[in-house]
């Protein structure tokens, strides 16, 4: 079932090199990969889910109706919480009260909110200001050489649950779950507590479909296992399947090209997100599925996928939908996941503290995560933005948009001069469009690099030289110095079972000898002679940074047919590679995991601030003041190849402009004006407290220790869109 991700290009390449290109380059088409349009892009097929003899998916349309309908309705969470509630605005959140988490995830440092830069208190409930930007803030933004004046290591992310103690859920009606709350030790304004929040900025669902991994750290897998985020890492994961013969089974399941199932699966359980602590989607299926869908919220009569389920009518909008979750499911899903009644008691029992503890869970329930997941990918993978100005111009011979405006025209190239198109690539703008990339790259090599430069996209590993020294980097992420290593690790982090989340650890294990270190069997794939930079040479004289024949090398074991780089075709041999790992101090053989990111789309960037996977950016300006300063901090992992000072762009205002005026090329007016396929149910927004930072001053109805919410109230929208456009992030700011 695994992809074949071999590359194609062949033109040997170092990463090191690009240090030479700091200014425009004499090129008839420029420098570098050319951006190209994301109309006609293949999304990567998953077998099995909806083809061959057997598939999962019985019913496209209602999988797709089933997964809109769970991504909007505000009964998934334990208190009034939907996926969609991170996700309103150009499939971002743009909240700007109860918005801040005073630390990056999984990081050690003390979780206290930082003061404001004018020295008022920040914390829970906080209105943020507009003053507040960015978050690291020098005395000249776009002077490298300049002295910090203000630093945070907060975080702007999104107001999840208010969570607790799980106990038990309501079959009809109530939309909360029973639990057991009280004020969180972090998240509280005196003695009543407030939502917690995420700690780490939302990023889009847009076009999240041709990720090859999702969230900031990679954690959802490209490999659905049907119950958890984690692939085929996880032991335990299965699904009940009724067999031929009348009896129930636990099989695993492992559907690629799914990271959308992966992250799908988590945050319906996450105590920060939208959960209370201990609730199961075993749980979560009892509550949901004699309901039904969106019984809380309206639906337009025009909904591009709900209307024809919708009880609205056209001058007159109602809650709800004329069917049940249960109806759906089956409807969409093979029977043999849902259809099996005997031997009660088979799939477990709800806790002692349910009140339907007596009445076993069916495997209907049992199967929820799956049917869940499932259909949150199918309605996500409808959510493409592929007709923006940038893809609806025509090209000239070199790929070349020729009908945007002049300064949009100018800020094409110095959006490649500047070596943004080198993780920003491909036609969703991103390297984490792996397998989309993979296939491009094949009929149009000239889009991912040219004479002048070529970058290796399509590997999940590649090589390159980074501040820390000769690294191993994930094709999908890097490292640019937004934050200190220590505020959050990302991709370095590690799963519940004590793997690390990134590729680049397990190739190293690989090539140490160490096959039980590889959890994704992507990482079997890689080609050394398809990295950035070789890792190894065939001389006798020792390298600094790379393996000669001094330290042990060997040829590569896979085929050399259409290498990227046809010089980098020796390993290490697997002793060499276990003595390299035992030297604290090396500069090679080394991972760019710890601090690195997942690379994001820039497609609709204006509408999906705050930016950064720490949420300190509040405006495109004040993002391309970073890059042009060359970033925040010095981390290991940041490629000082790609992040630069810009000095050209830093003295030329028109630069500027020009590339900004390119990057609003990518909005698509069907998500400004949320046409379909981005229309919408209605959606209450929780938006902080009644009350401020230091007074909480109306009590929640759920449980006297908790504040009462303030909301937004999203309305409906059907397919023909808005009349007001969607605004950025900035905008909502005083």
């Amino acid at each position: 079932m695994l992809i074949d991700i071999k590359k194609i290009i062949s033109t040997l390449t170092k990463v090191f090199c690009l240090t030479i290109f700091t200014g425009s380059v004499l090129q008839a088409d420029g420098f570098g990969p050319i951006p190209m349009t994301l109309k006609g892009a293949p999304v990567p097929e998953v077998p099995g889910l909806l083809d061959g003899p057997d598939p999962i998916i019985i019913n496209k349309e209602k999988a797709i109706a089933l997964g809109k309908a769970l991504f909007w309705d505000i009964n998934v969470g334990s208190d009034g919480v939907a996926c969609a509630t991170c996700h309103f605005n150009a499939g971002a959140d743009v909240r700007i009260k109860n918005q801040i988490a005073p630390i990056g995830r999984g990081s050690d440092l003390p979780k206290e909110f930082s003061l404001g830069r004018s020295g008022s208190p920040r914390g829970p409930n906080t209105v943020l200001k507009r003053n507040d930007f960015p978050f690291h803030q020098i005395d000249d933004p776009m002077n490298p050489t300049s002295v910090p004046i203000y630093s945070s290591d907060d975080v702007v992310a999104s107001s999840g649950t208010f969570s607790g103690a799980y106990r038990d859920v309501e079959w009809f009606a109530e939309q909360n779950d029973t639990c057991d709350r009280s004020a969180d030790p972090v998240f509280h304004v005196g003695a009543i507590g407030t939502r917690k929040v995420t700690p780490r900025n939302t990023p889009t669902v847009i076009n999240a479909v041709f990720n090859f991994r999702n969230f900031w750290d990679g954690r959802a897998n490209n490999i659905f296992n049907g119950s958890s985020p984690w692939g085929d890492r996880d032991p335990d994961a299965g699904v009940w399947v009724r067999n031929n013969n009348g009896t129930v089974t636990k099989q695993r399941l492992r559907l690629i090209n799914s990271a959308l199932a992966s992250q799908a699966i988590a945050p319906p359980m996450d105590d920060i997100e939208m959960a209370c602590h201990g609730r199961t989607f075993t749980d979560l299926g009892r509550k949901l599925l004699n309901r039904r869908p969106l019984e809380h919220q309206k639906v337009h009569w025009n909904d591009s996928v709900l209307g024809s389920l919708a009880f609205s009518t056209k001058d007159n909008l109602k809650k709800g939908l004329n069917t049940r979750y249960y109806r759906l499911v089956m409807q969409a899903f093979n029977p043999k996941y849902w259809d099996y009644t005997r031997n009660p008691g088979q799939f477990g029992y709800p806790p002692p503290s349910s009140a339907t503890h007596a009445a076993p869970y069916t495997q209907i329930e049992s199967n929820f995560a799956m049917f869940f997941a499932l259909a949150i990918q199918m309605y996500e993978s409808t959510l493409i933005s592929d007709d923006s100005p940038f893809d609806q111009s025509a090209v000239d011979e070199h790929g070349i948009p020729i009908e945007l405006t002049e300064s949009a025209q100018r800020g094409m190239d110095v959006f490649r001069d500047s070596h943004c198109a080198l993780c920003h690539i491909g036609p969703n703008f991103t390297s984490s469009a792996i397998v989309t990339n993979g296939i491009l790259q094949k009929l149009n090599p000239h889009a991912f690099g040219n004479s002048t430069f070529r970058v290796s996209t399509t590997n999940v590993v590649t090589a390159l030289s980074l501040n820390g020294g000769m690294m191993f980097q994930d094709t999908d992420f890097s490292g640019t110095g937004v934050t200190p290593v220590e505020n959050d690790i990302g991709l370095g982090n590690t799963d519940p079972f004590g793997n690390p989340l990134s590729f680049s650890d397990q190739y190293m294990q690989l090539l140490a000898g160490n096959n039980h270190g590889v959890v994704d069997p992507y990482v079997a794939d890689v080609r050394p002679c398809d990295l950035d930079t070789p890792i190894a040479i065939d001389r006798d004289k020792p390298h600094p940074l790379l393996f000669t024949r001094a330290d042990g090398i060997q040829k590569q074991t896979q085929d050399t047919a259409n290498c990227f780089n046809p010089a980098g075709t020796f390993i290490p041999t697997a002793d060499a590679a276990l003595a390299e790992l035992e030297k604290p101090d090396r500069r090679r053989f080394l991972s760019a995991a710890k601090g690195s990111f997942k690379i994001p789309t820039l497609r609709n960037i204006e509408l999906t601030g705050p930016y950064m996977h720490n949420g300190g950016m509040a405006t495109l300006d004040e993002v391309l003041e970073f890059y042009i300063r060359g970033g925040n901090f010095e981390t290991p992992p940041k490629e000082f190849a790609k992040i630069f000072a810009l000095v050209d762009v830093r003295f030329s205002s028109e630069q500027r402009e020009d590339l900004l005026n390119f990057l609003k090329t990518l909005t698509d007016d069907r998500v400004r004006f949320e046409r379909a396929p981005f229309d919408h149910p209605e959606l209450p927004v929780p938006h902080g407290h009644v009350g401020n930072v230091e007074t909480i001053t109306k009590i929640n109805t759920i449980s006297e220790t908790l504040a009462a919410d303030e909301f937004l109230l999203i309305p409906a929208v059907g397919a023909e869109g808005r009349k007001e456009a969607l605004q950025a992030f900035d905008r909502y700011l005083k």
